[in-house]
Protein backbone atom coordinates (compact mmCIF):
# COMPACT_ATOMS: atom_id res chain seq x y z
CA UNK A 1 0.00 0.00 0.00
CA UNK A 2 1.25 3.22 -1.20
CA UNK A 3 1.60 5.76 1.78
CA UNK A 4 -0.59 8.79 2.27
CA UNK A 5 2.31 10.88 3.23
CA UNK A 6 4.52 9.47 -0.15
CA UNK A 7 1.77 10.47 -1.62
CA UNK A 8 0.94 14.27 -0.68
CA UNK A 9 4.81 14.93 -1.02
CA UNK A 10 5.15 13.84 -4.25
CA UNK A 11 1.82 16.11 -5.31
CA UNK A 12 3.44 18.86 -3.34
CA UNK A 13 6.84 18.31 -5.44
CA UNK A 14 4.84 18.17 -8.59
CA UNK A 15 2.87 21.25 -7.67
CA UNK A 16 6.52 22.94 -7.36
CA UNK A 17 7.78 21.76 -10.74
CA UNK A 18 4.60 23.07 -12.02
CA UNK A 19 5.17 26.69 -10.85
CA UNK A 20 8.93 26.24 -12.34
CA UNK A 21 7.29 25.56 -15.43
CA UNK A 22 4.99 27.94 -15.39
CA UNK A 23 7.35 30.79 -15.40
CA UNK A 24 9.97 28.94 -17.50
CA UNK A 25 6.47 29.50 -20.14
CA UNK A 26 6.72 32.84 -18.90
CA UNK A 27 9.89 34.04 -19.85
CA UNK A 28 9.43 32.18 -23.04
CA UNK A 29 12.32 29.06 -22.55
CA UNK A 30 11.47 25.52 -21.79
CA UNK A 31 12.30 23.74 -18.05
CA UNK A 32 15.82 22.49 -19.66
CA UNK A 33 16.85 25.67 -20.21
CA UNK A 34 15.35 27.61 -16.95
CA UNK A 35 17.51 24.91 -15.41
CA UNK A 36 20.72 25.69 -17.46
CA UNK A 37 20.27 29.22 -17.28
CA UNK A 38 19.44 28.58 -13.42
CA UNK A 39 22.61 27.21 -12.76
CA UNK A 40 25.04 29.37 -14.80
CA UNK A 41 23.24 32.39 -13.50
CA UNK A 42 23.87 30.90 -9.56
CA UNK A 43 28.03 30.19 -10.39
CA UNK A 44 28.23 33.83 -11.61
CA UNK A 45 27.52 33.21 -15.12
CA UNK A 46 29.64 31.05 -16.19
CA UNK A 47 30.03 27.53 -14.90
CA UNK A 48 31.29 23.89 -15.98
CA UNK A 49 28.88 21.87 -18.32
CA UNK A 50 29.78 18.86 -16.07
CA UNK A 51 28.42 21.07 -13.10
CA UNK A 52 24.70 21.50 -14.80
CA UNK A 53 25.00 17.56 -15.26
CA UNK A 54 25.34 17.41 -11.88
CA UNK A 55 23.09 20.08 -10.23
CA UNK A 56 19.91 19.49 -12.83
CA UNK A 57 19.60 15.67 -13.11
CA UNK A 58 18.71 16.49 -16.55
CA UNK A 59 20.25 14.21 -19.20
CA UNK A 60 23.49 14.62 -21.35
CA UNK A 61 21.31 14.68 -24.38
CA UNK A 62 19.29 17.09 -23.06
CA UNK A 63 21.40 19.69 -22.25
CA UNK A 64 23.42 19.52 -25.14
CA UNK A 65 20.67 20.18 -27.00
CA UNK A 66 19.43 23.12 -24.95
CA UNK A 67 22.70 24.39 -24.99
CA UNK A 68 23.09 24.39 -28.93
CA UNK A 69 19.63 26.01 -29.02
CA UNK A 70 21.15 29.01 -26.42
CA UNK A 71 23.83 29.10 -28.48
CA UNK A 72 22.35 29.77 -31.67
CA UNK A 73 19.93 32.15 -29.35
CA UNK A 74 23.53 33.86 -28.76
CA UNK A 75 22.34 33.27 -25.01
CA UNK A 76 25.60 31.73 -24.22
CA UNK A 77 28.90 30.05 -25.39
CA UNK A 78 31.23 27.67 -24.49
CA UNK A 79 35.17 27.62 -23.92
CA UNK A 80 37.69 25.42 -23.24
CA UNK A 81 38.26 24.33 -19.84
CA UNK A 82 40.83 22.68 -18.07
CA UNK A 83 41.90 19.22 -19.16
CA UNK A 84 38.47 18.13 -21.08
CA UNK A 85 36.14 20.59 -19.06
CA UNK A 86 33.56 22.75 -21.09
CA UNK A 87 32.47 25.85 -20.01
CA UNK A 88 29.48 26.99 -20.53
CA UNK A 89 29.60 31.54 -20.65
CA UNK A 90 26.49 33.63 -20.90
CA UNK A 91 26.79 35.90 -23.87
CA UNK A 92 25.60 40.14 -22.85
CA UNK A 93 22.15 39.04 -24.00
CA UNK A 94 22.31 36.23 -21.63
CA UNK A 95 23.13 38.51 -18.97
CA UNK A 96 20.35 41.14 -19.58
CA UNK A 97 17.76 37.92 -20.03
CA UNK A 98 19.40 36.52 -16.41
CA UNK A 99 18.84 39.75 -14.77
CA UNK A 100 15.13 40.02 -16.08
CA UNK A 101 14.22 36.54 -15.54
CA UNK A 102 16.46 34.67 -12.95
CA UNK A 103 17.75 36.80 -10.56
CA UNK A 104 13.85 37.68 -9.73
CA UNK A 105 13.19 34.09 -9.36
CA UNK A 106 16.19 33.81 -6.91
CA UNK A 107 14.93 36.46 -5.31
CA UNK A 108 11.56 35.24 -4.58
CA UNK A 109 13.46 31.87 -3.74
CA UNK A 110 15.47 34.28 -1.18
CA UNK A 111 12.35 35.36 -0.01
CA UNK A 112 10.83 32.26 1.63
CA UNK A 113 13.80 30.85 3.01
CA UNK A 114 14.21 33.79 4.91
CA UNK A 115 10.67 33.82 6.27
CA UNK A 116 11.96 30.57 7.87
CA UNK A 117 13.75 30.21 11.03
CA UNK A 118 17.57 28.03 10.90
CA UNK A 119 16.19 25.53 13.03
CA UNK A 120 13.41 25.08 9.96
CA UNK A 121 15.75 25.44 7.41
CA UNK A 122 18.41 22.71 8.80
CA UNK A 123 14.96 20.24 9.39
CA UNK A 124 13.89 21.04 6.02
CA UNK A 125 17.30 20.44 4.34
CA UNK A 126 17.97 17.40 6.73
CA UNK A 127 14.39 15.20 5.70
CA UNK A 128 15.00 16.12 1.83
CA UNK A 129 19.03 14.51 1.95
CA UNK A 130 17.36 11.75 4.11
CA UNK A 131 14.35 10.88 1.41
CA UNK A 132 17.20 11.59 -1.49
CA UNK A 133 19.33 8.92 0.41
CA UNK A 134 16.57 6.42 0.65
CA UNK A 135 15.14 6.67 -2.59
CA UNK A 136 19.04 6.37 -4.11
CA UNK A 137 19.39 3.34 -2.22
CA UNK A 138 15.71 1.75 -2.28
CA UNK A 139 15.98 2.65 -6.41
CA UNK A 140 19.28 0.79 -6.98
CA UNK A 141 17.74 -2.44 -5.90
CA UNK A 142 15.15 -2.08 -8.31
CA UNK A 143 17.60 -0.93 -10.95
CA UNK A 144 19.48 -3.73 -10.71
CA UNK A 145 17.27 -6.61 -10.31
CA UNK A 146 17.71 -8.88 -13.24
Amino acid sequence: MHSSHAREYLHISGEIDSIYHELALKFGISDSVLNILYVVCEKGNQCLQSDIFRLTGMSRQTINTAIRKLEKDEILFLKQGPGRNTIVCLTEKGNAFCRKNIIPLFQIEDKIWNEWTDEEKKQYLAFEQKYCDSLKKYAEEILHQK
